[in-house]
């Protein structure tokens, strides 16, 4: 049997047979990063199939958001513990089982129940599915190729789940949202034993950190419920505030757990690289950054220009191709210049990006005028900073480390994407209200107000990034993994500090 599995094993590590696997990794993230955005076009029409009121409305998104960004810890070490590659199955067919569901939803507590496991699925793929190509690929230029058409699958998800969800909801109805994963879910399973190698972590872990586990779930879900709520509720209601009190509690029991668990969730060794914990804190400004401009993006086009859903997605095209070429690109400069300033670069094209984004104007604007051009520049830096901060977050780890290292990078985006959507909608909700009060009465005038104040503190958060990446990134590493890139060397391990 070990000869067979030898066997097997070699034979899934040629060249031809990586780049399979590179293909079916990478269409998966498109996968599950699409289903974040592509119901979001849909929703008018789901709420008149299903009845929901206007208030319980957004949680056909938020019930995906909350399990996605909840469980991506548990799911990031469970791959490391239990197989980096059974996990990787075991989430496409709860994804794709909760997607069915979805689909033939004859109510809203159904639907939002099936959201809810679909982003369950999704947290259980998706750090399995980045574990699996850390230790796929060598470290160095091999992998830096590899986590560009990651990259570009990831950032370009966002926008072509507005395109794809606008042509589905017009020509086949709101339902194929969710029933387009299905058949992709169930090859994608089917295709994972003869693609990819399976790998766990050899820690001598033999107990799995069931109250580490809970606490941390439980208190991430809280985390991302309580933010997600505050479009209702308000940052300053006693209900939030208890929420995120609640959730601290939680991750403080965490941590204490942790420390006294001999086999933890979340080994604390693994927060000796300076450079990974640079790299979390600078991908969640990121999230913060980026997630919230899709949103906002298609609100102006939708509200204020007035685009059907189909021409808003069409719209994204050059967004999206923008993101697939500067993330292919961005493998390259990492390897030839080093992660930490094609990061800064890209942060700071963001910054540009989102601030030119402040200057749309309420009448008289147009998508090639005022919308292509920062689109664009934006673009090139979600390409750069999406692959150069993911890159850093799991450079010098070891192989055992890869899902919880993969883990803590997904959860930091997420988690930075549900906060920054949460401030940036307060902020821009409170401007449009303000405007109203004070005597405007176009209501094109007073929405767009509010999207460029959001668009200049969400750029004001990407600037934040980079002067921490500055700071908290190490150049020594950065400079190391460069060289040895250059030379087709295996990476020295990063730095601890």
């Amino acid at each position: 049997m070990n000869a067979i599995t030898e066997l097997q094993t070699s034979s899934l590590n040629t060249p031809r047979a990586k780049h399979l696997a590179l293909l079916l990794l990478a269409m998966t993230q498109l996968v599950i990063v699409i289903d974040a955005s592509i119901v979001n076009v849909a929703l008018p029409s789901i709420g008149r199939a299903l009845h929901f009121s206007r208030t319980d409305l957004s949680w056909a998104v938020n019930a995906y958001t909350l399990t996605f960004g909840g469980f991506l810890m548990l799911g990031g070490r469970m791959a490391d513990l239990l197989g980096r590659r059974r996990m990787f199955m075991l989430g496409l067919v709860l994804f794709s089982a909760a997607s069915l569901a979805g689909g033939v939803a004859q109510s809203e507590g159904w639907l939002i129940v099936a959201r809810g496991v679909q982003g369950l699925g999704a947290a259980i793929v998706s750090p399995a599915a980045l574990s699996i190509l850390t230790t796929t690929f060598a470290e160095g230029a091999e992998r830096n190729r590899a986590l560009g058409v990651w990259g570009a699958m990831g950032g370009a998800g966002g926008a072509a789940g507005v395109l794809l969800g606008g042509i589905l909801t017009s020509g086949l109805g709101w339902r194929w949202v969710l029933f387009v994963n299905v058949p992709i879910g169930i090859a994608a399973a089917a295709l994972a034993p003869r693609t990819l190698v399976e790998s766990r972590a050899e820690d001598g872990a033999s107990t799995f950190d069931f109250p580490g586990a809970v606490a941390v779930t439980a208190g991430l879900s809280l985390l991302v419920y309580a933010i997600v709520d505050t479009v209702n509720v308000g940052w300053g209601s006693s209900r939030t505030l208890l929420e995120i009190g609640g959730a601290v509690i939680l991750l403080v029991a965490f941590l204490t757990i942790e420390r006294r668990q001999r086999h933890p969730l979340m080994p604390f060794s693994i927060f000796r690289l300076r450079t990974l914990r640079g790299a979390d804190v600078v991908g969640l400004l990121v999230g913060m950054a980026l997630f919230s401009m899709f949103f906002f993006i298609s609100l102006y086009l939708q509200d204020v220009l007035h685009y059907s859903p189909i021409k808003t997605g069409i719209a994204y095209l050059p967004l999206a191709v923008g993101i697939i070429i500067s993330a292919a690109l961005a493998s390259r400069l990492v390897t030839r210049n080093g992660f930490k300033p094609t990061l800064i670069a890209g942060l700071l094209l963001i910054a540009g990006g989102l601030v030119w984004f402040s200057r749309v104007p309420a009448s008289g604007g147009s998508y090639a005028a005022d919308v292509l051009g920062p689109s664009l520049l934006a673009a090139v830096g979600f390409g750069f900073a999406f692959v150069s901060v993911t890159i850093a977050a799991v450079t010098g780890t070891r192989p055992q480390e890869a899902g919880l290292a993969s883990g803590l990078i997904n959860t930091a985006q997420r988690i930075g994407g549900v906060l920054g959507l949460a401030i940036l909608a307060t902020i821009a909700n409170s401007r449009t209200q303000s405007l109203f009060h004070s005597g405007v009465h176009n209501a094109s005038v007073a929405l767009t107000k509010g999207f460029d104040r959001a668009f200049l503190v969400g750029g004001g958060f990407a600037v934040a990034g980079a002067i921490l990446a500055i700071v908290l990134i190490s150049s020594q590493d950065s400079r190391e993994h460069s060289v040895a890139a250059r030379g087709g060397d295996r990476v020295p391990a990063a730095a601890a500090g």
